[in-house]
């Protein structure tokens, strides 16, 4: 199975142990990746135009929208600063910290177990993230008939999902034989998060205006804004 040229959607929800659930959906066409969160916090789109390479960001909390784009050099120099900080403290408190910001090396365990997700029959695997001081592995259900371009995975606390994160890096799921539908990550003080595909449109041709910013938005450079750290993120996709 092949997505069409036209574009297409996805459908998740994401599910955070303690920490309410996150309805999120995602339109994919072309270079274009559009996805719109909504939780109990607020909502949030995330526009990513893959060919300029900027991803545009737009918070709506107690009926108020705002907004802040960035280029891939922009989110690489806040990533350096903030590895630095991180570097920094770990310094500080001795172990603390220490080695938290060592790059992980990937690899996939694939299983001989299946089951239907949103109609489609995936394959479980485990993606395991091996550091200097811990190894984490996630465990992952995947569609192996077919990949979104500019998508690799279905979003939660990783990257390369359309959203703001789209340049941390690799996460492991881009060394699937498929696109996850479904992935259980442990998270800090013992919360785990389930992220999963309730529906999933490919042959739906989807409108340019889905990508339009509303001008009565008023949307800044990220670099200009004074509270440099941005704030953080939930994540729905659109995909091709």
């Amino acid at each position: 199975m092949r997505t069409p040229d036209g574009g297409g959607e996805v459908r998740v929800m994401r599910f955070g142990g303690g920490d309410g659930e996150t309805k999120t959906t995602t339109w994919l066409k072309n270079d274009l990746t559009k996805t719109f969160s909504e939780s109990e916090m607020g909502r949030n789109t995330v526009i990513r135009d893959n060919a300029k390479k900027v991803t545009t960001t737009i918070m709506e909390m107690m009926g108020r929208k705002s907004g802040f784009y960035a280029t891939d050099e922009d989110q690489a120099q806040m990533r350096k600063r903030m590895d630095s900080m991180m570097q920094s403290r770990g310094g500080q408190n001795g172990s603390i910290g220490a080695g938290s910001n060592t790059p992980a090396t990937y690899s996939v365990i694939y299983l001989d177990e299946s089951k239907k997700i949103a109609g489609y029959a995936c394959k479980k695997a485990l993606v395991v993230a091996a550091r200097s001081n811990r190894s984490d592995t996630t465990t992952v259900w995947y569609c192996p008939d077919f990949k979104l371009q500019h998508l690799v995975s279905t979003g939660g606390a990783a990257g390369g999902f359309g959203g703001f994160n789209t340049t941390s890096g690799p996460t492991g799921m881009e060394l699937l034989n498929g696109f996850p539908m479904r992935y259980e990550r442990n998270m800090p003080r013992g919360r785990q998060m389930t992220v999963e595909v309730t529906k999933l449109v490919i042959d739906k041709e989807v409108a340019d205006k889905e990508f339009e910013i509303s001008k009565d938005i008023e949307i800044k450079a990220m670099k200009d804004m004074q509270n440099g750290s941005g704030p953080g993120m939930q994540i729905r996709i659109a995909g091709q």
